[in-house]
């Protein structure tokens, strides 16, 4: 650190030790201007242009140095200057000294701020350089921090000294208007009554009221800004369409026919999305047949001697269909029609904030306005561009349910949960199946633990699992499939029959218009905390929104995205995510809510862990399912919970309780204390919360009554 900043920081120091140690702050307090209220107006009566001066300089040292008291001053600028002067007295006095604190803080803290911190930073940078001026007039206009927290903290930001100072000039008007209007009225207050004066009372209504006045204007403001250059229809077609018939956008649907708005819902493909089409409904199906035939091999842990079953691959996706069709009606054109909806099957694209052009399926094209749109275009799976891939004719989890002959060979590419799932389901249906992953394990997301007992089911079950292994190229060596993969440095080539690409999944973001109307989208659609994009009328839900790619966090998106759309201005609710539940259908079945222990670790969150053993649960035994465990992560010393990992049978049904208790604040005592049927593998997550609490047992309480029993004895 060079002298310059040393003594700027020991003349700073000084002067703030001098405020504390000489106790000036009792000069800045409401107490002392009352008390020396005529004094006070006498002098500036006699020499104004001095009071002013003085008042000036004192308000903008009080501001630079970020001391307490700048609130007093500006009720006492309208006490003594009136409501004009005090106004202009204050309004330049408190931007220029926060000019002031800025400049300071800039000279002193950002260099090493930005070099510490920069990569964290780059986004919050890029922002401020961009909208810098926005985000500052909106702090303003809206105190949600002190102003002297903004001060110090904008500095540190690539913001433009000129700009910091204008905007906050503008900016903090409105406030200081309002404060010394209250001012004025202060000065007047000769006893206990003056203080239900109607001015006086008036004036601290508009305290209250003024930051709901000032975020309306802040959003009036943006929303002029974003679409400027648009013609806005003088009436709408209807009041919300919505693009994408997945979970998202049918629950998006529904919610607005039940309450009677005029909604179309477009969907190009077919209604139910993904989930219900090639995702989770036809995989759950497939895995229950697996099932099936992975406990008929298991018939002497019964008591069975010997248990077989014939089956043909064919039949089994036969079945896949049947249950498809039988869930269909839920998601139906007919049942979406007699609720309301309008359903148009065809393609969607975005010509304006407010109008959608359409593509009929049969043909034709229509357009249509909405006051209100939302974008649930969904995904589709990931293919990595790996060299020779396309010449493969890899399968996804889309097409693999068009298969009707079982893969002798099978590879997996992925060890996330849809390949995972796959993987186990193939090779217990009989192919020979090898999994590889590029990370260390596979589920990454899950603790190590999880994924370490799934590799050894999926081992014990006759699957080959690759991990550390990068995929570099596919090719066709005398006839045969081969992948070559990268692990430890060297090749290792894995022949194979077919291929499944289970590497993730993407946001449908091409040909809706987006580029068009400058939305941004890179992996998904840019939303706020309301789910709106650049356009407050235009939303994004599900998939293409992320942050999860789950079916029921898209339905739990679709109620925002609908209420806030079709209520906004008058209602809107941010996205709760704090209570997002998923599973892994495989055996040992997976389930998590809330944080797990690697990323309370990673995040150096505070916690406590508790584990109960499945193995040790009497249902689980019988069942012939003692494997897994439940682990509960708490705030220490507490019962409240922050996250839950069960490993085991019915994991996904287990972790519901766990659900319902973060979501409505419910700790571990509570479930403890509830009643839970035996035998059941319900009571896993009782015996879970009597861990924790046999680990925070009162031992100085519980020696004492051991001593009293012992009393009791005689």
């Amino acid at each position: 650190m060079n002298i310059r900043r040393l003594l700027l920081i020991a003349a700073l120091a000084g002067l703030v030790l001098a405020y504390f140690a000489l106790d000036l702050g009792r000069f800045l307090s409401l107490d002392y201007f009352k008390s020396q209220q005529l004094t006070i107006e006498a002098w500036r009566a006699a020499q104004p242009l001095q009071a002013a001066l003085m008042f000036f300089a004192t308000y903008v040292a009080v501001t630079g140095l970020s001391l307490p008291g700048a609130t007093v001053m500006t009720l006492v600028a309208g006490a003594v200057f009136g409501l004009f002067w005090g106004l202009l007295l204050v309004s330049f006095a408190s931007s220029l000294g926060a000019t002031l604190a800025f400049l300071v803080s800039r000279f002193l803290l950002r260099d090493w701020v930005q070099q510490r911190f920069g990569d964290r930073l780059r986004a919050i940078n890029a922002g401020v350089e961009k909208e810098g001026g926005l985000y500052l007039f909106t702090l303003r206009l809206v105190p949600v921090f002190p102003f002297f927290v903004i001060n110090l903290l904008m500095a540190l930001t690539p913001i433009r000294t000129r700009t910091f100072y204008w905007v906050s000039q503008i900016g903090m008007l409105a406030g200081t208007l309002v404060y010394v209007n209250a001012g004025t009225q202060l000065a007047r207050i000769d006893s206990l009554a003056g203080i239900l004066s109607p001015a006086l009372l008036g004036s601290f209504v508009l305290l209250g009221v003024f930051p709901l006045l000032a975020r309306r204007i802040v959003a009036a403001l943006a929303a002029r800004k974003v679409y400027s250059g648009w013609q806005k229809p003088s009436r709408y077609d209807r009041n919300l369409i919505v693009i994408g018939a997945g979970s998202a956008g049918l629950v998006t649907a529904y919610i607005a026919a039940a309450v009677k708005a005029r909604v179309t819902l477009i969907e190009k493909h077919k209604l139910g999305g993904d989930c219900l089409n090639t995702g989770c409904v036809p995989s759950k199906a497939l895995i229950r047949s697996a099932r099936l035939l992975s406990h008929l091999q298991r018939a002497p842990e019964f008591g069975i001697r010997s248990a077989r079953a014939e089956f043909d691959f064919a039949e089994v996706m036969a079945r896949v269909q049947r249950v498809i069709r039988t869930i269909e009606p839920h998601d139906s054109f007919q049942r979406y029609t007699e609720l309301g909806v309008e359903v148009i099957a065809g393609s969607a694209k975005l010509v304006s904030p407010w109008e959608v052009e359409i593509v009929r399926e049969g043909g034709g094209s229509q357009r249509l306005s909405a006051r209100s749109i939302v974008i649930a275009a969904g995904a589709r799976p990931f293919v990595p561009p790996i060299p020779g891939i396309e010449q493969m004719g890899y399968l996804t989890s889309d097409n693999v349910w068009e298969l009707r002959e079982l893969p002798r060979r099978l590879l997996v590419l992925g060890g996330g949960p849809i390949g995972s799932e796959l993987t186990q389901a193939f090779a217990r249906l009989g192919a020979a199946v090898t999994q590889v992953e590029m990370a260390p394990r596979i589920m990454v997301r899950e603790d190590p633990e999880v994924s370490e007992l799934v590799m050894q089911r999926f081992r014990s079950e006759g699957i080959t699992v690759l991990v550390g292994h990068r995929a570099k190229e596919f090719l066709i060596d005398h006839g045969e499939k081969v992948l070559v993969a990268e692990h430890a440095g060297r090749d290792v080539r894995i022949p194979f029959d077919a291929v499944l690409v289970a590497v993730g999944r993407v946001a449908n973001l091409d040909g809706y218009g987006l580029d068009e109307l400058g939305i941004s989208a890179q992996r998904t659609i840019e939303t706020n905390a309301f789910l709106q994009t650049k356009y407050p009328n235009i939303y994004a839900a599900g998939d293409v929104a992320g942050p999860f790619q789950f079916t029921h966090a898209a339905a739990h998106q679709a109620w925002y995205a609908a209420v806030n759309a079709l209520f906004d201005p008058y209602r809107k609710f941010r996205v709760d995510y704090s209570v997002i539940p998923w599973a892994t259908f495989i055996e040992p079945e997976v389930a998590r809510v809330g944080i797990n222990e690697s990323e309370a670790r990673e995040r150096k969150i505070a916690h406590e862990t508790t584990v109960y053993g499945i193995d040790d649960l009497d249902r689980a035994i019988a069942d012939g399912e003692a494997h897994g465990f439940v682990k509960v992560l708490t705030v220490p010393g507490k019962d409240r919970i922050l996250g839950v990992t069960i490993v085991g049978e019915h994991a996904g049904d287990l972790i519901a309780e766990y659900v319902l208790a973060m979501r409505h604040g419910i700790g571990l005592n509570r479930i403890l204390g509830t009643i839970h049927i035996y035998p059941t593998l319900a009571e896993a997550n009782k015996y879970a919360a009597g861990n924790w609490k046999k680990a925070h047992a009162p031992q100085k309480l519980l020696a004492w009554v051991a001593r009293f029993h012992a009393w009791r004895l005689g």
